[in-house]
């Protein structure tokens, strides 16, 4: 039997990694990663000598059946993303779930740690027992059905958003708000445990003021936590 870890690893600060994913990580055959560049920079900072394969939403069907093919060798593999836990707004589920139907002899074992949804409830100040997690808005269609959905929950919403469409986001809740006037609190994080990590934290109108008034607010993505 293989066995395929999908392997939390950090979102920002590397340090963010437990032993327990290091040790994986040198001991599988292989580790799939969205971008080759980026997880080889963990990689070099531990050591970690593993061959890398390129897996990604872009990643065609001869590539998947390829990475199936590793696990029927019995070759086990470690699944990563850019940052954070796998299978969490990236295409890490697709390949699970080819292996849960396709019903091949494989071990899915999850290896936990970093997720910024959880990083950024966890300083939030909110009431966390219950949340909505709702991912990336879409760019273009379904946008202005997803922003109304928000008023829709009475738990805190939480999703992601880009560098490019972070002020647009906010600006269309200020609209939609004052329409059904849903908003309580909202609190916006950028970089999380990076360098330039920020909390934006007031009143809607004020958190965009101090965004487009941030000179380093084009590096990274956001998280969003609308109460």
């Amino acid at each position: 039997m293989s066995i395929l870890y999908i392997i939390a690893t950090p979102i920002g600060n590397l340090e963010d990694i437990s032993i327990r994913a290091i040790r994986i990580l040198k001991d599988v055959d292989f580790i799939l990663c969205e971008d080759t560049r980026v997880t080889k920079k963990l990689l070099d900072h531990y050591n970690i000598k593993t061959k890398i394969i390129s897996y990604h939403h872009h990643s065609n069907l001869k590539k998947t059946e390829y990475i199936i093919d590793l696990l029927k060798q019995e070759k086990n593999l470690a699944l990563v993303s850019d940052a954070g836990t796998p299978g969490i707004s990236d295409p890490g589920n697709k390949l699970i779930e080819i292996i849960i139907s396709q019903n091949i002899n494989t071990k899915i074992e999850p290896i936990p740690g970093s997720s910024a949804v959880v990083t950024a409830l966890s300083v939030s100040g909110l009431p966390t027992d219950k949340f909505i997690f709702l991912g990336f808005p879409p760019h273009k269609k379904g946008r202005q059905k997803f922003i109304k959905s928000i008023a829709d929950y009475i738990f805190p919403v939480v999703i992601y958003e880009s560098k490019h469409r972070i002020i647009k986001f906010l600006e269309e809740l200020v609209v939609f708000n004052k329409q059904k006037k849903f908003i309580k609190k909202v609190i916006v994080f950028r970089e999380l445990t990076k360098i330039h990590e920020t909390i934006y934290r007031g009143e809607l109108e004020e958190i965009i003021n101090q965004i487009k008034n941030d000179k380093n607010a084009q590096k990274g993505e956001f998280v969003v936590i609308i109460a």
